[in-house]
């Protein structure tokens, strides 16, 4: 009887037997399951001792290269602005003005319907 272990009693609950765990409350925005985000902002930020990099303001190519009128038979100007896929590249992408951006999209879908632009690319 040397061998034999005893055994203490698992703690009873309130609900019947059953053990409860309670969770920390959370750190506020920012933080989530895993702790609070680095960089201290909620939405990230740059890493500590990483490079900061300068991002250029895209501009028009439109405006800047006084281009009036987007026909939809320069099918060089217009693919450039297709993406491989065959869907037309949006303008945050691009960078392309707002109105440039509409013209653009006219004269690609114009260009598409009589077959100088492809609708979709290879699968």
């Amino acid at each position: 009887m040397a061998d034999e272990t005893t055994r203490t009693a698992a703690p009873v609950g309130a609900n019947g037997g059953e053990t409860t765990t309670q969770s920390a409350p959370t750190g506020g925005p920012g933080s989530g399951p895993r702790g609070p985000r680095p960089g201290g902002r909620p939405g990230g930020g740059p890493r500590e001792g990483g490079r900061k990099y300068f991002r250029r303001k895209k501009v028009c190519k439109f405006c800047v290269e006084k281009i009036d009128s987007i026909n939809y038979k320069d099918v060089r100007l217009l693919g450039q602005f297709v993406a491989e896929s065959g869907k037309i590249v949006p303008r945050r992408l691009t960078g392309v003005c707002t109105p440039h951006q509409r013209r653009l999209s006219t004269a690609i879908k114009q260009a598409r319907n009589i077959a100088l632009l492809p609708f979709a690319g290879r699968a």
